[in-house]
Parts: C-alpha cells; sequence; structure tokens
C-alpha cells in the first residue's frame, strides 16, 4: 500500500483505527496530524470518539489559522503546530497514551532503548519533557524544547508520548515499537536481570546487508505457491492482531514440496502485505525485484538440515522477548499443553542467526522446536504453518502465564515422572 497516494485525511483515519484497536489509546484519548505539502494541518478533532472516525471528522487548520471542519480540533493541537515550527523536516506527530508508556511516564523515567536493536534504530534517543497542563502554551514550548534538541521521541512527564516524523507511518512505527519495548521491560524486571546491549553490538546489527542473492523469474506459479501465499498471509495478519508481530518485524516462511520456500519480504507493513509481496527462494536464488528477509539464509539452513520442518516463524511477542531480553529460563513444563509443543527452548547467544546459520539451525531438532536468541526474537519451527503459528501462540501464552506468577507465588513444574507420561501418551521425540 502506497500511503503517499492518501489524502491525510484518509491517513488520520487509518492510524487512529489502528492505535485505538491494539488498545494504545482510549475513546477520548489521543490525536494526531499531518502537515500537507501546502501548509495545511490535518489534525483529529477534539472530543470525538476515536473508535469511529470518518474522514469528514478530520479538521484542517490553514497556514493563516482558519480552520474547516464540522468539529473543533484536539486541544492539543498548539504542540502540533509547535513542533512543525521547530523542526521543519517533521510531517506527522503521534500522541497518544498507552498504558506501558504512561507508566513510564507517571514514574518520570524513559524507556531502555539498548535492549532489542530495532528499538534503537527506530526510536534513537528519547527526551523527556517536563510536564505541562494539557492544551497549554506552556506545554507546546516545552515539547517544541526537546523536539528543538533534535528528539524525534518525546516522553512526557505524568502524560504520554508524542512522536515526530516524516510521515504517519514512520511516526506510527516508533510509537509501535517504543510501546513494544516499555512492555517488554516492565515484564523483565518482574523475572529477572535485564542484559542490555553495547553500543557496539547495535551498531555491527545495523550494519548488516541485505542478503546478495542472484534473481530468477518465476514464469509458473503452481496452484501450491498460490495456496502456500494466500495462506502465509492469513497467518502474517493473525499474528499481527495477535500482538506476535510489529508492523516492520516478524518473519514467516513455508516450505514447497520442490524443495524451494516461500518468505515475508524486508521491511514492508505486515498489516497490508499481499502474497503477490511474499519472496519466492529457490536454491541460492530469489524472486526477481524483491527484498527477502535479512533471516533468508537461517531459513534455508533450517530446511536443509531439518527435513521435519515445514515453516519457520521468527518473531518478537513481549512476553517470550521478556525471557529473551533478562537473565529468566522459559521453561516449558508449566502444563502439558505448553510442554507438548514447546519442549525444549535453548537460549542463543546475540548474533548466532547471523553469524553462525549452520550452527542454529543444528538446533532445531524434533524434540527443540523453538529457541529464543538473546535480545534479538524467537525463532519457531513447525510441520505446517498452523503448526508453527500454534506453538508461537501456545509460546508467548505460557511466557504470560509465567510472568503473572510473580505476584502469586512459585511456579511448581510438572515433575520427570509427569513429564515421561506426556511423552509417551503423545509419542514425542526425545
Amino acid at each position: 500500500m502506497n500511503l503517499d497516494m492518501l489524502h491525510p485525511a484518509d491517513q488520520l483515519v487509518m492510524f487512529m483505527e489502528r492505535i485505538y484497536s491494539y488498545g494504545m489509546t482510549t475513546t477520548s484519548g489521543g490525536n494526531l496530524s499531518i502537515l500537507d505539502d501546502n501548509g495545511d494541518i490535518w489534525i483529529t478533532p477534539g472530543s470525538i470518539d476515536k473508535g469511529s472516525l470518518t474522514r469528514k471528522d478530520m479538521v484542517c487548520i490553514k497556514p493563516d489559522g482558519t480552520m474547516e471542519g464540522i468539529h473543533a480540533p484536539s486541544s492539543e493541537w498548539p504542540f502540533h503546530k509547535h513542533i512543525y515550527e521547530t523542526r521543519p523536516d517533521i510531517k506527522a506527530v503521534l500522541h497518544a497514551h498507552p498504558p506501558a508508556l504512561v507508566a513510564f511516564s507517571i514514574v518520570r523515567k524513559l524507556p531502555n532503548t539498548s535492549m532489542i536493536p530495532n528499538i534503537k534504530f527506530q526510536c534513537g534517543e528519547i527526551g523527556l519533557a517536563v510536564y505541562g497542563l494539557p492544551g497549554s502554551k506552556d506545554l507546546a514550548d516545552k515539547i517544541s524544547a526537546e523536539f528543538d534538541k533534535g528528539f524525534n521521541t518525546v516522553v512526557l512527564e505524568n502524560h504520554g508520548v508524542v512522536i515526530g516524523a516524516k510521515s504517519m507511518f514512520d511516526a506510527f512505527k516508533s510509537f509501535e515499537t517504543l510501546d513494544f519495548s516499555a512492555r517488554i521491560e516492565i515484564d523483565a524486571h518482574n523475572i529477572g536481570k535485564i542484559d542490555s546491549l553495547s553500543n557496539e553490538q547495535i551498531e555491527w546489527y545495523k550494519s548488516r546487508q541485505h542478503v546478495v542473492m542472484d534473481e530468477f523469474v518465476s514464469h509458473n506459479i503452481s496452484s501450491e505457491e498460490k495456496e502456500v501465499r494466500a495462506e502465509m498471509i492469513k497467518f502474517i495478519k493473525r499474528s499481527y492482531d495477535q500482538g506476535l508481530f510489529t508492523s516492520t518485524q516478524g518473519t514467516f516462511s513455508k516450505k514447497l514440496s520442490d524443495g524451494s520456500f516461500i518468505i515475508t519480504p524486508s521491511g514492508k507493513d505486515r498489516k497490508y502485505l499481499d502474497p503477490e509481496d511474499l519472496v519466492k527462494i529457490s536454491g541460492n536464488f530469489k524472486e526477481m525485484g524483491k527484498y527477502p528477509s535479512k533471516s533468508v539464509e537461517l531459513h534455508r539452513e533450517i530446511y536443509k538440515q531439518q527435513p521435519h520442518v515445514e515453516s519457520i516463524i521468527i518473531a518478537h511477542p513481549p512476553c517470550m522477548m521478556a525471557f529473551a531480553v533478562s537473565d529468566a529460563e522459559l521453561d516449558s513444563r508449566t502444563i502439558p499443553e505448553s510442554y507438548i509443543l514447546m519442549r525444549n527452548i535453548p537460549k542463543l547467544e546475540f548474533g548466532a542467526n547471523y553469524l553462525k546459520p549452520v550452527e542454529t539451525a543444528a538446533v532445531f531438532k524434533k524434540n527443540t522446536p523453538i529457541a529464543l536468541i538473546k535480545n534479538d526474537c524467537a525463532i519457531v519451527t513447525g510441520q505446517s504453518l498452523l503448526n508453527a503459528f500454534d506453538r508461537l501462540e501456545v509460546a508467548e501464552y505460557s511466557s504470560r502465564a509465567i510472568i503473572a506468577t510473580r505476584d502469586l507465588g512459585d511456579v511448581v513444574a510438572i515433575n520427570e515422572e509427569e513429564i515421561d507420561d506426556i511423552e509417551e501418551a503423545f509419542h514425542l521425540a526425545r
């Protein structure tokens, strides 16, 4: 989807709908704006249900201050205007109150952006604006002062967060990523000690390039491939809606009967992917004109070494990631379903999936379908797309349950004799 072709009012509706539907703002909270090329500011209205906005609800503020629309603009439009005046490079502003980021704002601390590389890439350094009365010139001045220092993401004391970017999608990506980071950090604090990445590790990760591959032109697309592409899109969007993927992070792949496989592209919004966006990989060749996920080499190596694996997911679900960024171990011996689907869950060193794809692929035996990469991701394998997705979902829900036990008492794991009974009853590989 080319957002540049959408009218600013339609973009505001689209992204407010995403923010509201994923529980990152309330009916009356949050506001978005876009600065049009002719200097008009398009902004969401004040005191209108954020769960049912339409394009006719949007307000246009002209450069001379006159307003067009059936509603008054958000009461906080002054700080939007101040940001645009302070930073001419910014063309979109997003403000909301997701619970995890509000938690940081009310203890007046900034989230840790060094737990996972993508957080630092997407959000950069973060500013903290001193408390001001909502809708006041004082608040606008305090927020603008942080943007004037070069910050694009600013946490507001006892309030929420403001993001400025060159487009609304870029602002949303930063917002979604920072909220994701805040939730991981809160959960990780509850289960262990957080291990942050060094600047050198983050810079190494950032320097990774797309995998260089020769290309082929796909002249004939089999019915099998068409079906796989459609099924993958269904599960990719489901993963996004379940909060297991973010807009630009999360990779699915599925092996075809001829040994080739289909994989998600790099960098495209997971919510709006179409079957034709997916990339076919055949041997050392990729589909012409497309860029597969940067993890493509690991997917290829897993399929090569592990014939029982038919599908792979690399994801960053927040509860699992709390274990990936801390010293806590994720134990599957909580309920029978968790053990049956999760089994052994090793935690591999940061960078292993890129620096040591052969050794990493060797981990995924039948009794080890999941692995965590420290400060990076969860890798899940399965005998089908549904099986891999089921494993990912169960692993995230199991992680959430374990984190919740911290307020209740110590986890009592299923004992070895009971594990033996489960393995025998369900014919599990040892």
